[in-house]
C-alpha cells in the first residue's frame, strides 16, 4: 500500500523537476541571445581594446579565473555626447559569472528607465546636454573636493545648485532622474541576481563602480570597493587626483551602524588588523571586506546592501581623463601614482594597459609572497584635446596556475582552494575599532584607504618600475597568502548542505 501511495508523489516531483529544468533552459536561452545582441552594439567595448576617447584593458591575477569585469558604452542612450563605463569586481565561487551579468545588465536598465522618463515627458531625447542633460557645479552636501580628494557623506542625500540651469540651492531635475535611474535599476539588479537560474549568488557577488558622462557633466555610482578617479592639473599645470568615490568598507561609521543594526558583526582578524570584515552573528563567516555589494545573500538580511551610493560632478578645463579600476590597481598604487602612469602612458590607447602592468610589477616586486589580484581597468579621456585611432589590443597572455581564487579562509583559520590548503590564518577575530554614528551625522572618511606598508624603507613608483624583473618569470606564488582577499570563507550551515561545493567551485 505505501508504495503504490508514494508512486504518484515521485511521478509528480519528476514532472516538477523536469518542468523547472525547461523553464530553467528556456531563460538562460533567452539571456544568452540578449548577450549576442548585446555584444553587437556599435559603441560598446568589454574586452580589452582601445577607441578614440577611451581604453580597456583587464588581466588575469595568480589567483585563477579572472573575475574582473569593465565596459565602455560609447554614444549611450543613442546621444553622441554621452558615455557609459564601470569597472566590476567579482568574488566567491561564482564571482566571475555575477560580475558579467552585472557588466552585461546594469547599463540596459539604466537606459530602459531613461527611455520611460523620456516618453512620459514626450521626448525622445535632449536636445542639449547643457540646457536638458545633468547639470551643476560639482557640489553637494556632504561632498566636498579638496587637495585632490573627496570627502563624502554616506546617508544618500546628494544635493545638487547649478549656476546656468537652475536656480541656487535647487536640485537640477536631470540628475535626479539619473539617480533614481541608478537606485531603481541597481535594486531590480540585484533582485534579479537572487531569482538567477544559472548563477549562485548565495556567496558571490561583485563590486561596481559606474561613471555615465554627459556632455561635461558626471554622475556616479558606487557599489563596493572599487573605486573612480579624475586626472586634473592644476593651475601650475602639475597634475593631480581627485577621487571621486569612497572604498565602502565595513570601518566606516555608518556602513558599521547599518551592519551592527541588522544584527551583522564587524570586525578585523588578528593578522589583518587593517582589513575589516562583516560577519553572520552565528558563524566566523563569510568575511566580507566591504559594506556594499550585488548577490552576498548570505548577508543581504544583516547589513550588506546593493544600494549605490551617487554623487555628481561638473567637469572643467582642467581636467584630463577619468580612471575606474578594481582593488588589484588601487592595493599597490595610490590615486597619484595611478594619475602619473596615465599621463605619461606612451599613447592614449595603451594607457589602461600600461597602468594595469605597471600595478603588476609592483606586486611582484612589493609583495613577492603573495598572489597578484585580478586587474581591470577604464581610462575614459574628457579633455578632447586630440584622440587616438582606434585599435583592438590583444590580451597580455597570462599563465593559469591550477590553484583558483582563495578567496575564503576556513573557520578553523585554514585557507582552501582546489588541490591546496594554505594554513596560517589565526582563528581569532580582534574587535574593530570603529567610531560609531548616529542616524543623522554625516561621514568624512578622511583619507582613502591607505597602500599597506611591509617594507622598512618606502620606495617610489619609479624605483619598482626600474627594476629588472623578468616578465616571463612565474610568480604564481601558491606557497604564499594573497594579501587581502574580499571574502574568506562559505558560511558552515552551507558548507555542511553541500560538502562538495568546497572542493567543485572556484572562489
Amino acid at each position: 500500500m505505501g508504495c503504490c501511495a508514494s508512486t504518484p508523489v515521485v511521478e509528480d516531483e519528476l514532472q516538477d523537476r523536469i518542468q523547472t529544468k525547461k523553464e530553467v533552459l528556456q531563460n538562460l536561452s533567452t539571456e544568452g541571445k540578449a548577450d549576442a545582441l548585446l555584444a553587437m552594439v556599435p559603441g560598446r567595448m568589454f574586452s580589452n581594446g582601445a577607441s578614440s576617447n577611451a581604453c580597456i584593458f583587464t588581466q588575469q591575477g595568480r589567483k585563477g579565473t579572472n573575475q574582473d569585469a569593465m565596459v565602455v558604452w560609447e554614444n549611450y542612450a543613442s546621444m553622441e555626447d554621452t558615455v557609459f563605463c564601470g569597472v566590476f569586481d567579482g568574488h566567491g565561487p561564482y564571482g566571475h559569472l555575477v560580475a558579467r551579468r552585472v557588466r552585461d545588465s546594469v547599463p540596459s536598465k539604466l537606459l530602459q528607465f531613461w527611455e520611460e522618463h523620456q516618453a512620459n515627458l514626450g521626448q525622445h531625447k535632449p536636445e542639449t546636454p547643457e540646457h536638458n542633460g545633468i547639470a551643476g557645479n560639482g557640489v553637494r552636501n556632504g561632498a566636498v573636493h579638496q587637495n585632490g580628494r573627496s570627502t563624502h557623506s554616506v546617508n544618500g542625500e546628494h544635493k545638487m545648485v547649478s549656476t546656468d540651469t537652475v536656480e541656487e540651492g535647487k536640485e537640477h531635475p536631470m540628475f535626479d532622474v539619473w539617480k533614481e535611474a541608478h537606485l531603481t535599476g541597481y535594486r531590480i539588479m540585484d533582485k534579479e541576481l537572487r531569482s538567477h537560474p544559472g548563477i549562485d549568488c548565495f556567496c558571490s557577488g561583485t563590486t561596481a563602480v559606474t561613471v555615465l558622462k554627459q556632455g561635461k557633466h558626471l554622475v556616479i555610482g558606487n557599489v563596493g570597493d572599487s573605486r573612480a578617479i579624475l586626472g586634473t592639473k592644476d593651475d601650475n599645470g602639475s597634475w593631480k587626483a581627485v577621487q571621486l568615490t569612497v572604498d565602502l568598507k565595513p570601518n566606516l561609521p555608518r556602513e558599521a551602524e547599518r551592519i551592527r543594526q541588522c544584527r551583522g558583526r564587524v570586525f578585523a582578524l588578528h593578522d589583518e588588523p587593517e582589513v575589516p570584515r562583516v560577519w553572520l552573528p552565528f558563524d566566523d563567516s563569510p568575511g566580507l571586506a566591504m559594506a556594499r555589494a550585488f548577490g552576498d545573500f548570505c548577508l543581504k538580511d544583516y547589513g550588506v546592501i546593493a544600494v549605490p551610493e551617487m554623487c555628481y560632478r561638473q567637469l572643467t578645463k582642467q581636467d584630463q581623463f577619468i580612471v575606474l579600476a578594481t582593488d588589484g590597481i588601487w592595493d599597490v598604487l595610490s590615486n597619484e601614482e595611478v594619475v602619473q602612469v596615465v599621463a605619461q602612458a606612451p599613447t592614449r590607447a595603451t594607457a589602461a594597459r600600461a597602468l594595469v602592468e605597471s600595478a603588476v610589477r609592483v606586486w611582484r616586486l612589493k609583495y613577492p609572497t603573495s598572489k597578484v589580484d585580478d586587474c581591470a581597468v577604464v581610462c575614459l579621456y574628457v579633455d578632447q584635446t586630440f584622440s587616438a585611432s582606434s585599435e583592438s589590443l590583444p590580451p597580455k597572455e597570462t599563465s593559469k596556475p591550477n590553484g583558483t581564487h582563495d578567496k575564503y579562509l576556513g573557520s578553523n583559520g585554514s585557507h582552501w582552494e582546489r588541490g591546496t590548503s594554505v594554513a596560517g590564518r589565526s582563528p581569532e577575530p580582534q574587535d574593530l575599532q570603529a567610531s560609531q554614528s548616529s542616524g543623522t551625522e554625516e561621514i568624512s572618511p578622511g583619507e582613502p584607504s591607505k597602500d599597506f606598508k611591509t617594507t622598512k624603507q618606502p620606495r617610489k613608483l619609479a624605483d619598482w618600475l626600474d627594476a629588472d624583473v623578468k616578465e616571463e618569470e612565474e610568480w604564481s606564488a601558491l606557497e604564499g597568502v594573497t594579501r587581502v582577499n574580499s571574502l574568506l570563507n562559505l558560511p558552515r550551515r552551507l558548507q555542511q548542505q553541500n560538502p562538495a561545493r568546497q572542493q567543485h567551485n572556484p572562489s
